[in-house]
């Protein structure tokens, strides 16, 4: 997550059908980030809600899209990848 400074944006994320969310939940990170986490006082339940609102449109979004099977396909082939490329299972024999 990344610390986003005032100015424009370009005009493809502003049309996004979450981008009132995504800038809400910035709003609240930054906010977070800046009065409370840089002073060493965080408390991990601060934007939960923000994040939970931005990942229901998100996945709402690519369900509409029907790009959310594509995005499930990928996260199963990761996870039964757990070793990583190049790097053999401790079940595999030469």
């Amino acid at each position: 997550m990344a610390i986003h400074k005032g100015g424009k944006r370009s005009s493809a994320s502003s049309s996004s059908p979450c981008a009132h969310i995504r800038t809400a939940y910035h709003n609240c990170f930054n906010r977070w980030y800046s009065e409370k986490f840089l002073k060493g006082q965080w408390d991990k339940e601060e934007c939960v809600s923000e994040w939970q609102k931005y990942q229901d449109c998100l996945s709402q979004h690519l369900e509409d899209k029907k790009l959310s099977g594509f995005l499930e396909g990928k996260a199963d082939a990761d996870s039964s990848n757990q070793a990583g490329p190049g790097i053999p299972d401790a079940g595999a024999s030469d």
